[in-house]
């Protein structure tokens, strides 16, 4: 079934009794369809409990989507850490102190960002649960072939879901029916969590074709083969973390000992994470040439992009938000978009890429405006009092209200191919949304060689290589800064940091929090506003 007969019918997509396990559940009700009606024949139960699922990897709201929207998942993985920062601009950004509350690990615990966060990712998990109950349902009178391989969809799904809320909160409720009664709704250990993740996708992944998500065809945007192996590359890769049920002792798990079973044979974590991306290797993945073609506008043809959330802006609801809230006003509309003046690379992503220096990173320029900014013909822009726009990169400071460069501090946001006919300021393009993509894959193995004792230069070198950059020793001080090179503005910062042992430090305009030495701030507290609606849900510790 093509992805845009998926989108075309999302009018019958969605069902009225998706009942809650508890408040944070809850979702209202999508459209007036019996479920007599709307689950008659198979191609009604693919249609309405797995291609509706899809419609919320990407979104338009705040807190909706994997990626493309704000205040969500890839803002709290991104503005909190040394990557990305959102200068308060006199009377612009402040937003009541979120931002400021963001990068300086300031969030406390009634967030509505991180509540709506979390209230997002349970109501996917729901809506999963409901669609595998109606599977079942379906198949008590139906013996078709294919409702297996459905229900292996949705499988992956929620495990996905869960991965995301494992990594943002820690220890979480497992809930695993629409019909949970409230008494039951407790949160488990973020290793049991961990386990159930990594063995959800290891049971479904032979189920699901091989073929390429990325591309489009039966399988755009959908959870294939190649999505889940990288899946469980980064659960392997991570396990140090996601299996150490106490993230404030200070003691952390080693990954030597922690083993998976792969193909029959028992790897300790460094070896599966291996194993997992020679998986996606074996199966044609390959770097493009040109660094800029993932990002660039009809990015499908992508050799390299693994899962992406597709973007059609006459097709699709998704937006893409990043660059709209980066440019200034002047830039966004020299473009004929819009613009919000905002998000700007920090000081130390200005030093990761030698900025300034005649060792400047090759993808520097890729991934951010700096200087003079020009339009798409090579005009210079102007503000509007006639001068040149500038951007600043080196003026960028957490508030920069009332100096020179309150309007022009900060490089912003490149990373993709300006697409001139966009609507909506830009936000409704048709580059597709880069969620993996194989260079995270040569990084991932490169890594987990070294912390296996092994030697990761040649996976590095050639993410290097391809963008013309000189070679380096795989350590691990190189790789980090390898993944903020490559990697920028993609949404793994944060992950990356915590892995590292780098999250909680100091950095420029950011003080280490009062206790934070103990690593309380690598999770998001439990939402207050959750806690009350079930007292059986403990706060994270620290908060």
């Amino acid at each position: 079934m093509k992805r845009k007969y998926i989108y075309r019918f999302l009018c019958v997509a969605l069902l009225m009794l998706f009942a809650s396990c508890s408040e944070f559940l809850k979702e209202d009700p999508r459209d007036r369809l019996s479920e007599e009606e709307a689950y008659k024949t198979l191609a009604d139960v693919y249609l309405n409990s797995v291609a509706s699922l899809y419609t919320y990897v990407g979104g338009y709201n705040d807190s909706q989507g994997l990626q493309g929207t704000g205040r969500g998942v890839y803002d709290l993985n991104t503005f909190t850490t040394d990557e990305a920062i959102m200068p308060t601009r006199g009377g612009d950004w402040y937003d009541g102190g979120f931002w400021q509350g963001l990068f300086l690990h300031k969030w406390g615990t009634d967030n509505d960002a991180i509540q709506a966060t979390w209230e997002y990712l349970y109501k996917v998990v729901n809506f999963c649960n409901k669609s595998l109950e109606k599977i079942d349902s379906f198949a008590e009178t139906h013996s078709n072939a294919e409702l297996p391989v459905y229900r292996a969809e949705v499988r992956a799904m929620r495990a996905m879901y869960y991965y995301y809320l494992m990594d943002l909160f820690g220890r979480v409720p497992l809930v695993l029916s629409s019909s949970t009664p409230m008494k039951e709704v407790v949160q488990k250990e973020r290793k049991e969590i961990f386990e159930f993740v990594v063995k959800e996708l290891q049971t479904v992944v032979s189920l699901l074709a091989e073929e390429r998500s990325n591309q489009p065809g039966d399988y755009y945007g959908r959870l294939t083969r190649p999505v889940i192996y990288f899946l469980l590359a980064k659960l392997a890769l991570n396990a140090e973390i996601y299996t150490d049920n106490n993230w404030t002792d200070g003691i952390r798990p080693d990954g030597k000992s922690i083993y998976f079973e792969v193909a029959g044979e028992q790897l300790n974590a460094w070896q599966a994470t291996i194993a997992y991306c020679d998986m996606i290797s074996a199966m044609g993945y390959q770097l493009e040439p040109l660094y800029e073609s993932n990002f660039a506008v009809f990015n499908e043809s992508s050799e390299e992009n693994i899962f992406t959330i597709p973007m059609n802006k006459t097709m699709y609801t998704n937006q893409m938000q990043y660059l709209f809230r980066s440019r200034h006003y002047n830039h966004a509309k020299a473009y004929g978009l819009g613009g919000e003046n905002g998000s700007s690379a920090t000081i130390e992503v200005l030093n990761t890429f030698g900025f300034g220096t005649i060792n400047v990173d090759p993808r520097f320029d890729k991934c951010y405006f700096a200087g003079i900014v020009y339009d798409l013909k090579g005009t210079v822009v102007t503000l509007d009092n006639g001068t040149v726009l500038e951007y600043f990169p080196w003026k960028v400071l957490l508030d920069v209200s009332n100096t020179p460069y309150e309007k022009t501090a900060g490089a912003r946001m490149k990373k993709y191919e300006v697409d001139a006919t966009a609507t909506k300021d830009g936000k409704l393009m048709e580059n597709d949304i880069v969620l993996f993509r194989y260079a995270d894959v040569l990084l991932m193995k490169s890594e987990a060689k070294v912390r296996n004792g092994e030697n990761g230069d040649a996976e590095l070198n050639e993410v290097r290589y391809r963008v013309g950059a000189s070679a380096r020793e795989a350590t691990l001080e190189n790789l980090l800064a390898e993944r903020q090179l490559e990697l920028a503005w993609e949404g793994w910062r944060r992950q990356d940091l915590i892995r590292f042992g780098q999250f909680i430090r100091a950095y420029s305009s950011r003080p280490q929090l009062p206790n934070e030495q103990n690593g309380y701030t690598t999770v998001f507290p439990i939402p207050e506003k959750i806690i009350g609606m079930n007292p059986l849900l403990i706060q994270n510790a620290g908060y």
